[in-house]
C-alpha cells in the first residue's frame, strides 16, 4: 500500500508539473501578444495562484516572473497631458513633411520648372524607365544586408545578454559596438578601400602566400557594397536586440527550464516573443539606412553599382523635384510595407484603436 501511495503521489506530481508548464506558457503568450488587457493585468495573480496551488514549495520564480511589470486589474492610469502635445509635435515635424513629400511626387517638372497639376506621369516614368532596375537593385542589396545582419546579430546579442559572459567582457563588447558611432562613415568605408583594393592588404597577403597569381577584383561590385552595408549597420541591429534580451528576467527562463522545457523550446516560446520588439527595431534601423545608403555604393561601388541614392542625386541635380519626391516616397513606403508584413507574419499587428484608448485612459 505504501508503495502504491508513493507511486500515486509521483504520478500526481508529474501531472502537476505538466499543468504548471502549460499554464505558464499560456499566460506568457497572452502577455506578449497583448490581445487581452484585462488578462494581462490578471496574469501575475493567475501565475502565482497556479504555482501555490500545484507546488507550494516553489512559487517565487513564477511570482517574480509575473508580478514585476503589469498593473493590477481595475487600476486606471492617469492621462498624461504631455502626450497630446508630443503627438502634435511629432505629427508636425515627421508626418507632415512626409505627406508634403508624397504630394510633390504627383506633380510634374518641365524646363526646370514645377508644374503644380496633379499627374501620375512621374510614377509611371519611375516604373517604366531604367530607374525600376535601380529600385529593384536597391531593394535587393538592402534586404540582403538586413538579413545578414539579423542572422549574425541575433546570436551575438543573445550570447552577450544571456551567454553568461562577465561584466567586463560585456562592457568591452558594448564599447566596441558604440565606437563606430563616433567615427565618420566615409572614413570607415575608405579604410576598406585600402583593404580590398588590387594593391590592398587582402590581395597582398594572397599573392605573398601563393594562393593567387594575379590580384582579385574585390571592389566595384554588388557583393562589396552589401559587405560594406553589413559592417556599417551591424551595431544598429545588435544594440536594440541586446536591449530587449537584457530586460528578460533570468528567473523566468530558470522557471521554464525547471518545469522541463528544452533550450530550443525556451528560445522559441519565451525568448523570441520577448525579443521581437528589439528585432523589429533593429530591422528598421538597418533597412532604412541600407535603402538610403550613399557612401557605400559610391566608395565601394565606384559608380558601377547605382542605387536609389545615386538616382535621387542625379534627379536633384537636374532639378526634377517630383522625381526626387517619388523616389524618396518609394523608399519610405518600402520600409513601411516590409515592417508591416513582418509584424503581420509574427502575429503582432498593432491595434491603433486600443493604443489610443490606452493613451486617453
Amino acid at each position: 500500500m505504501a508503495r502504491r501511495g508513493c507511486r500515486g503521489a509521483e504520478i500526481r506530481s508529474r501531472q502537476d508539473r505538466a499543468q504548471i508548464h502549460q499554464a505558464v506558457r499560456g499566460q506568457l503568450c497572452a502577455v506578449e501578444r497583448g490581445r487581452d488587457r484585462a488578462g494581462m493585468a490578471a496574469v501575475p495573480e493567475r501565475m502565482s495562484s497556479v504555482a501555490e496551488t500545484h507546488e507550494p514549495g516553489r512559487p517565487h520564480a513564477l511570482r517574480a516572473a509575473g508580478t514585476a511589470s503589469f498593473p493590477r486589474a481595475g487600476v486606471r492610469m492617469r492621462r498624461d497631458p504631455t502626450i497630446p502635445l508630443f503627438l502634435f509635435g511629432w505629427g508636425m515635424l515627421v508626418i507632415l513633411p512626409l505627406i508634403i513629400l508624397l504630394c510633390f511626387s504627383f506633380f510634374e517638372s518641365r524646363n526646370f520648372m514645377m508644374i503644380y497639376q496633379p499627374s501620375l506621369r512621374t510614377w509611371t516614368e519611375l516604373f517604366a524607365s531604367g530607374r525600376f532596375e535601380v529600385l529593384s537593385r536597391t531593394l535587393r542589396v538592402g534586404l540582403n544586408a538586413t538579413i545578414i545582419d539579423l542572422v549574425i546579430g541575433f546570436p551575438f546579442a543573445l550570447w552577450l545578454a544571456k551567454g553568461g559572459v562577465s561584466k567586463r567582457t560585456r562592457s568591452i563588447m558594448i564599447t566596441l559596438l558604440t565606437i563606430p558611432f563616433f567615427l565618420d562613415l566615409s572614413s570607415r568605408i575608405f579604410i576598406w578601400r585600402g583593404v580590398l583594393d588590387e594593391q590592398g592588404l587582402v590581395n597582398t597577403i594572397l599573392l605573398h602566400i601563393g594562393v593567387i597569381q594575379t590580384p582579385l577584383r574585390l571592389l566595384y561590385g554588388e557583393a562589396t557594397v552589401t559587405f560594406g552595408m553589413v559592417l556599417t549597420n551591424f551595431p544598429l541591429m545588435v544594440l536594440p536586440i541586446y536591449s530587449a534580451l537584457a530586460t528578460i528576467d533570468d528567473t523566468l527562463l530558470a522557471a521554464a527550464a525547471d518545469l522541463g522545457a528544452s533550450p530550443g523550446r525556451i528560445l522559441w516560446d519565451i525568448v523570441l516573443p520577448l525579443a521581437l520588439p528589439g528585432v523589429v527595431t533593429g530591422i528598421v534601423f538597418t533597412l532604412g539606412p541600407a535603402l538610403a545608403a550613399w557612401v557605400e555604393p559610391t566608395m565601394l561601388g565606384g559608380g558601377f553599382v547605382t542605387l536609389l541614392s545615386g538616382s535621387i542625386e542625379s534627379a536633384y541635380e537636374a532639378l526634377r523635384y517630383p522625381t526626387v519626391a517619388a523616389l524618396s516616397s518609394f523608399s519610405i513606403l518600402v520600409v513601411f510595407v516590409i515592417l508591416w508584413g513582418f509584424m503581420a507574419v509574427s502575429g503582432r499587428i498593432i491595434d491603433l484603436k486600443s493604443m489610443f484608448r490606452n493613451i486617453n485612459g
